[in-house]
Formats: structure tokens, C-alpha cells, sequence
């Protein structure tokens, strides 16, 4: 990440950062990253060292002095629940939508060219993978230019860094999220047609790349198992892994991060990278990571082969596939389409367990499946990769063992982890719903969808407010879990539901 460092903020895990953080001046450690420094770093630290032994000095004081505190401007709305929830929702794009600055660069924000929508609450910054779902809504109201936007956006972070970060914080660097892209790209193909494909072609290229970074020398070296993203499998093939360039504490979690590694045996910077490579899947946390099922001391992300990631991935090859095939680039389209087959048939051959009629995760360095029941097995039947067999199988098991009053839970593990029982997220029940509808499994997906939209009825009723995830096991109760509390807004949410009222 050295070509990067001139956005990196200068005062990360300096003294002064280290001194915040380790105080109880904010309630989480994301929201002193978050702060627009008025000054240099350099001449903010340089005032610290000389003041902090001041008798009189105050920690808050001085921050209140030397920095701005990021706004909030979703905070001040107020939703009348008297009107129909897609109106508001409707509505609410505009409060979520960012314009983008004249400045080249505030704080630890990464600025964009175009319009972006975030999430809300105190996620204000555009997040890669929650932006899809986001568009599905965008999509049902016709906000087909913002949609652009933000693919543009995107675009511009590909080219910039080669990859889309987490979302668009300096503190992001090193790490992506779930390759939702090629998606994205699609959805705006059914709005403008096959010329979508080639314009964002290089885009989805460089993303691949960055998938990929280190296939050839596992190629070439026969002892290594695993680089970067990419895991060399017993059969010859490769599949990938969540990963993150660095193996230091999220600044976003600093605190948290420390406490964990001096919980959890092992080496410490193999914990930190476990923790961030789980921070890029998306699934921050779950017990899906967990070695022993339950505890967080026992994350061993980076040693896991994700089902969800490698159907992302296949579909992201089939997208250049038929990419190069509009540009009759017949070498770059077999080249692709050989990628794709070998890949649908590793995520067959290494997630699919026939003595479960369940896809799981796979762990490379166990050499065996995980035994983590989880909403990515529903991932093959959305990008269509099951058999008929295989896919009655796991409407079967979400019938019995994900399906709630309120919707379906993301595990069948209650570990207290946001991404796990009791607790319901939109995306996995979008991807469920359209992966069981894909294979005529009509009756549960329409069941799901209704539960899911009842309990985000319900909840706007009582509070006036969509929120980012909802406890689907007992509905009337606020989703726990997780490093934050429950975050209104919200994005994904909206965009979800406003599908799913039009979803047949």
C-alpha cells in the first residue's frame, strides 16, 4: 500500500491517536477518525507534546480546539409515520444522498467525482457492498442517475487504488468488501442497455486483478497454499479468501481490536488480520469465523474459503466473459469462461456437503468444511450454480432452521455477534428470496419476504425509523450485538424493502 500513503492520515497510532482512544472521550474509536483535523497533523501533534503535561490540559478540550466533529445531517430528520413507508423511504434518498466536495480532502474522507448514498447514522461514508442493495431501491424509484453515480464512483476507486476499499476512509485502505460490482454494473445494464458492459470493462478487469494478485505465483511455487486473496485447492484449482493488507488494529476499532488480542492466544498480528479479513467479508462478526463456533478469541477468518465470496467471484468472471464476447475477443472470453467453470466446480467439489444438503465455508488449512450453518449457503441458488437436487436440499434446512416470525436469521449460532441469531439483515434476505424463487420455490420465498416486510413495518411504526438490521426471532425487540449500537437510516434496508413491494 506504499503508493497510498499520502492518504493515510499522518496522526494514525501516533501518541495523540493512541491517548483518544484509549480515553472515554467518544463512545467508539470510529469517531475520532472521523474528525476533520483544522490543522496539519504534524502541528496538532507537535501542540499535544508540548501541552499534555499541563496541569490544566483537557484531552476533550483539546480535540474540541484542533479538530471538527463530523456531522451528522441524517440526525435532524424526523419521519412521519402517518405517511405510507415507501413514501418515506422515497424521501429519505435525499437525506442520505452526499454531494460530492470541492476539497480535495476532509479528514479521513477519500473524496468522490459524483453523488453517493450513505448507509446513516454514524456510517457516513459510502460502503461498497451495502451500496448495491441500496441500488435495488434507487432502482424502484427511478433514480437511475444517482445509480450511475455511484458505479462511477466506484470506477474512480478502482482506478485509483486498484480495488474498491471498504468504503471511502483513509483508515479502509488495505481491505475491500463481498465484489458486488459486476452486479452493480448489471443492474444499470438492464437500464441502458449492453454499452454499460464495455464502458465499465476495464473497471471490472482491475477489480478481478486484485482478486487474483498472486494466482501466477502460487502457479509457479508448488509449496505455497495461499497468498493474498487467493488459495491454491488440492485439485489444481483456486478459489479465494477474505483477506486485508495490514495486520495492525482497525483504527475504527482500536480499542476493541487491542482488547481482543490480549484476550486470545496466538500471534497478535495474525489476530489483527483475521479480525480485518473479517471486517472486508462484510460478516463483521460472526461466529462463521469463529474456530470453536462462539468466541471471538478464536477468529481464524484468513485460514477460510467463503462460499459466498467465490460465487461473487464466479459471477464476476461470467461478467467479463460476456464482456470480452461483445468486443468478439474470443482468447479473453475463453480465458474467463475456463476461470468460471473451474471455479463453479471447486465450489462444488469443497462447499457443498452431501451428507448435509448444506453449502458451508471451507477451511484449507483443516482441510475440511465448517460446520457454521449460515445464509451464504443460499448465495449458489441466487447466482444459480445448484443443481435442482442440491437446492431443494437448502430450502429445506432454511425452512426448518432460518426461518422466524420476522424473517430469517442470518446463523443458527446465538454467540451475541451482530451477524448471527437472533438477528436479520436485508441483503441475505434479498439473496435468499431471489435464490429460492430462481429454483420455483415460491411458497418460502414469499413467505420470507413477507415476515421481513412486516418487520420493518412494524418497527418504522413504533420508532418512525428503518434500521440496519432487525431481531427477526422475536420481532418487537431491538437487533443487538456487535461493536455499535443498532444504526437507523438505512440504506440497504430501503432499498430492500422497496424491491421486495414490487417483487413478484
Amino acid at each position: 500500500m506504499s503508493n497510498n500513503n499520502h492518504l493515510k492520515p499522518n496522526h494514525l497510532f501516533d501518541e495523540l491517536f493512541v491517548a483518544v482512544q484509549m480515553s472515554n472521550i467518544f463512545p467508539d474509536s470510529k469517531t475520532f477518525n472521523d474528525y476533520i483535523p483544522k490543522y496539519s497533523s504534524e502541528l496538532i501533534l507537535e501542540k499535544y507534546l508540548q501541552e499534555k503535561n499541563n496541569p490544566s490540559f483537557i484531552l476533550k478540550q483539546f480535540i474540541d480546539n484542533n479538530y471538527t466533529a463530523n456531522s451528522i445531517p441524517s440526525n435532524d430528520y424526523k419521519s412521519d409515520t402517518s405517511k405510507p413507508i415507501a413514501e418515506h423511504l422515497s424521501a429519505l434518498w435525499s437525506i442520505l444522498t452526499r454531494e460530492p466536495s470541492q476539497q480535495e480532502q476532509e479528514g479521513s474522507l477519500i473524496q468522490l467525482p459524483s453523488r453517493y448514498v450513505v448507509p446513516g447514522g454514524r456510517f457516513q461514508e459510502i460502503y461498497y457492498w451495502d451500496s448495491y442493495f441500496t441500488m435495488l431501491g434507487l432502482q424502484e424509484s427511478g433514480q437511475i442517475d444517482l445509480i450511475e453515480g455511484i458505479i462511477n464512483n466506484f470506477a474512480f476507486l478502482i482506478d485509483k487504488f486498484g480495488y474498491i476499499p471498504n468504503g471511502n476512509r483513509t483508515y479502509f485502505l488495505g481491505r475491500s468488501q463481498p465484489p458486488f460490482f459486476s452486479l452493480m454494473v448489471e443492474l444499470l445494464r438492464q437500464e441502458k442497455g449492453d454499452e454499460v458492459l464495455l464502458k465499465y470493462l476495464p473497471a471490472l478487469e482491475k477489480e478481478y486483478d486484485f482478486w487474483m494478485k498472486g494466482k501466477n505465483q502460487l502457479t509457479k511455487d508448488k509449496e505455497s497454499v495461499a497468498i493474498n486473496r487467493v488459495v491454491k485447492m488440492p485439485n489444481g484449482g483456486f478459489l479465494n479468501r477474505y483477506w486485508d493488507e495490514n495486520n495492525t488494529p482497525r483504527p475504527e476499532a482500536y480499542k476493541e481490536d487491542l482488547e481482543l488480542a490480549e484476550q486470545a492466544t496466538g500471534n497478535t498480528s495474525e489476530i489483527y488480520r483475521h479480525i480485518r479479513a473479517a471486517a472486508e467479508s462484510g460478516w463483521d462478526f460472526s461466529s462463521r469465523w469463529f474456530k470453536d463456533g462462539q468466541n471471538m478469541t478464536t477468529i481464524h477468518t484468513t485460514d477460510i474459503i467463503p462460499v459466498d465470496l467465490n460465487c461473487l467471484l464466479l459471477n464476476l468472471e461470467k461478467t467479463l466473459f460476456k464482456a470480452f464476447l461483445l468486443l468478439d475477443d474470443n482468447f479473453s472470453a475463453n480465458k474467463l469462461y475456463n476461470a468460471s467453470k473451474q471455479r463453479e466446480k471447486a465450489i462444488k467439489k469443497y462447499c457443498y456437503s452431501v451428507e448435509a444438503g448444506f453449502y458451508f465455508d471451507y477451511d484449507f488449512v483443516a482441510q475440511k468444511n465448517t460446520e457454521a450453518y449460515t445464509l451464504a449457503a443460499t448465495f449458489p441458488l441466487f447466482f444459480e450454480i445448484a443443481n435442482k437436487f442440491q437446492a431443494t436440499n437448502v430450502s429445506r434446512i432454511i425452512k426448518d432452521r432460518f426461518l422466524k416470525d420476522g424473517g430469517l436469521i442470518t446463523t443458527t449460532t446465538n454467540s451475541g455477534q451482530q451477524w448471527d441469531a437472533p438477528n436479520g439483515w436485508a441483503p441475505l434476505q434479498y439473496i435468499t428470496f431471489q435464490g429460492l424463487k430462481s429454483y420455483g420455490f415460491d411458497i418460502l420465498a414469499d413467505k420470507i419476504k413477507t415476515r421481513w416486510i412486516q418487520s420493518n413495518e412494524n418497527v418504522y411504526l413504533k420508532t418512525g425509523k428503518m434500521t440496519e438490521k432487525y431481531n427477526v426471532e422475536t420481532p418487537n425487540t431491538e437487533a443487538g450485538g456487535g461493536e455499535y449500537p443498532n444504526q437507523d437510516g438505512f440504506g440497504w434496508t430501503n432499498g430492500v424493502f422497496l424491491k421486495f413491494l414490487n417483487c413478484k
